[in-house]
């Protein structure tokens, strides 16, 4: 049987997944990460768009 999972608690186990995969693939592209985080978690396009924000700052924020 299926478990329901609140919106936030996907939203933080695909921010997760996404820093994890970054670290383990760092030639990856970043925006392939960010569609297939989406289709994994089933992210609606706002909290989508929200970590590739969240990312892309920090990306930027590095250089």
């Amino acid at each position: 049987m299926a478990t329901i999972m609140p919106q936030t608690e996907l939203l933080k186990k695909a921010a997760a997944w996404i820093a994890e995969q970054r670290s383990e693939h760092p030639a990856k592209d970043l925006y392939s990460i960010f569609d297939e985080a989406g289709m994994r978690f089933n992210l609606p396009p706002k909290d989508a768009l929200a970590l590739e924000r969240l990312f892309t700052q920090q990306t930027e924020e590095q250089i």
